[in-house]
């Protein structure tokens, strides 16, 4: 995915990440395409790939547990004010989705977020309402100094294929001769 994005020109030389669900985990890539840093995160607690319509309207209490996807796609993030943050990378703002550090309210407590994220296994890395969290460490040394104030995020789907994510997107030669 890092390749191609870097060969196709796609990320428009800005600074990228790729987000795969299937891990938990991202990966930020400065303007050059050089892997600067990569982390787990947690995720919404459903699979799949769109948002519900009208999600990023309701309140987060009002969300039902199957709406609570992280949408798959490509994405143009830029930083912007949030209720109760001073401010957050907004990844699809129309849906509410975001990245921003684990919340250390007393919900986050309860659902031991913190603790899920240093597991190693990806399944108890869902979660969230669909936004991504990673650590607050990762989130002021790598997030904020690499992707700038704006960036591509690809995140990478649970159901559909690549092509259907990302439409642009073009399997490398070798992979395709190899018949992926």
């Amino acid at each position: 995915m890092a390749g191609w994005a870097i060969a196709s020109g796609d990320h428009r030389e800005l600074p990228f990440a790729i987000v795969d669900k299937a891990a938990a985990q991202i990966l930020i890539f400065d303007a050059d395409g050089k892997l600067r840093g990569m982390a787990p995160v947690l995720l919404g607690s459903a699979t799949g790939d769109h948002s519900a319509p009208g999600v990023g309207d309701r309140e987060l209490a009002d969300i039902p547990l199957e709406d609570r996807t992280t949408p798959a796609g490509r994405f143009y993030a830029a930083y912007g004010p949030a209720i109760g943050e001073k401010e957050v990378l907004w990844i699809d703002y129309a849906t509410a989705v975001s990245l921003h550090p684990v919340p250390t309210t007393p919900i986050a407590k309860r659902e031991r977020r913190r603790q899920r994220l240093l597991s190693p296994e990806p399944d108890d890395n869902r979660i969230t309402h669909g936004c991504i969290n990673v650590s607050a460490k990762f989130y002021r040394q790598i997030v904020g100094p690499v992707l700038g104030r704006r960036a591509i995020f690809y995140v990478l789907p649970d159901e559909m294929t690549l092509r259907d994510a990302l439409p642009g997107y073009a399997p490398p030669r070798r992979a395709i001769a190899q018949g992926r």
